[in-house]
């Protein structure tokens, strides 16, 4: 059976939704075992266990995230060649994916970025284009790395778990030689929504917010959901450049999307096309964005999301 690798990077005290994912994925596929680097808490090591990990590496320099992703890249490399993987999942975030893209020069193995579902052949599914087609792809080399979007399946544990083997990495002394490392750290502030790339639910808001993101964030705390922008929002400085959602921001498939006063070029449809249902209020009866929604309403956002919010609220109470 294939040893299926999966890279899960400081979780904190529970496991997050993608890294169940991925690991509900490594089942389907072969034997999971997971690269971890952090602090391995007492619920995340019943979570392995659950989620049918065989066992768990860790690398034996403590130091990693005192810098960038490049020993990391190297702790993983020796990981996959200590475990004898041919598969290696990943998240599909932006450190995710350049951790992805150097891994594959390490090993020499074939790369396959925003996979939203993969075979048990190892074939993986992706959108392009800003959703416009769907394709296939596998690689062709000994090994395959793949970064997965989140909310590209149901998570589901083992129906038996046992508690993983611990296995030490050796990380080579070289990997930290010329990588950039960290001088400083700033907390950021929490806001008590959702990850955006990890969110079920997202409500985005874009130039129709004219600068007022407030009907935006009350209807995402009615629903619990996570706050997104287009460009336009995030470059005149309504809302931070992390809430970004496109080409030149994060790239999200929620259950459900909904775009409030943003037109849906092409940018914007990068990051959300592959979101399950998505719902567009837009002034706007030929904005773009009607053109991929699944329910559209044409609508002054300010009025139109204010009266869903009183409406959720109701029913939810």
């Amino acid at each position: 059976m294939a040893r299926v690798l999966i890279f899960i990077d400081n979780p904190g005290p529970a496991l997050k939704k993608p890294s169940l994912e991925l690991l509900t994925i490594a089942r389907s596929l072969g034997e999971p075992a997971v690269a971890f680097n952090g602090e391995l808490k007492d619920d995340v090591a019943a979570a392995l266990a659950a989620y049918g990990a065989q066992a768990v590496y860790r690398p034996s320099a403590a130091d990693l995230d005192d810098y960038l992703v490049g020993p990391k890249a190297s702790y993983l490399a020796a990981a996959v060649q200590m475990s004898g993987a041919t598969i290696v999942l990943i998240e599909n975030s932006t450190e995710g994916k350049e951790t992805a893209a150097r891994l594959g020069i390490k090993l020499g193995a074939g790369v396959i970025t925003d996979v939203v579902a993969v075979d048990p052949d190892g074939t993986a599914h992706k959108s392009v284009l800003a959703g416009s087609y769907t394709t296939t792809a596998k690689a062709t080399t000994p090994v395959s790395v793949l970064t997965v979007k989140s909310n590209s399946v149901t998570p589901e544990p083992a129906v038996t778990g046992t508690a993983p083997e611990a296995v030490t990495v050796e990380v080579p002394e070289t990997a930290t030689a010329s990588s950039a490392k960290i001088t400083e750290r700033s907390e950021k502030p929490a806001s008590g929504r959702p990850d955006l790339a990890d969110a079920r639910i997202v409500v985005a808001g874009g130039r129709g917010v004219d600068g007022n993101f407030g009907p935006v964030e009350d209807l995402a705390d009615a629903l619990g959901a996570a706050i997104g922008a287009s460009r336009a929002a995030t470059d005149a400085g309504w809302i931070g450049h992390d809430a970004q959602v496109g080409q030149t921001g994060k790239t999200v498939s929620p259950q459900l999307y909904i775009s409030a006063g943003i037109s849906g070029a092409i940018q914007q449809k990068s990051g959300m096309q592959t979101a399950k249902v998505i719902v567009a209020v837009n002034k706007d009866a030929e904005s773009p964005v009607f053109e991929i929604a699944d329910f559209g309403i044409v609508g002054d956002l300010f009025k139109v999301l204010p009266q869903a919010t009183e409406e959720i609220k109701k029913r939810r109470d």
